[in-house]
């Protein structure tokens, strides 16, 4: 007689282990996307840092004027 169980709590623990998984999935979610955005802001100021050297040493002889130029020389 007390191992017989209702149809009413049946559906509740249903009820109960199914919520429970939403939010657990939920949970899991959200902190993967907390961590992808993370890697993704990581790896951007690497690229930005790469790119900017590049450009500075592509650029730094057309900045300089002729004149600078030659002072530049002499002093090496």
């Amino acid at each position: 007689m007390g191992r017989e169980k209702g149809p009413g709590l049946k559906i509740l623990w249903v009820w109960t282990l199914g919520t429970a998984a939403i939010l657990v999935t939920s949970v899991v979610r959200t902190r993967m996307k907390d961590m992808e955005s993370m890697m993704n802001q990581e790896q951007a100021p690497k690229q930005n840092q790469n790119t900017s050297a590049g450009d500075s040493v592509l650029t730094d002889e057309t900045v300089l004027p002729e004149s600078d130029r030659e002072i530049a020389r002499q002093l090496k």
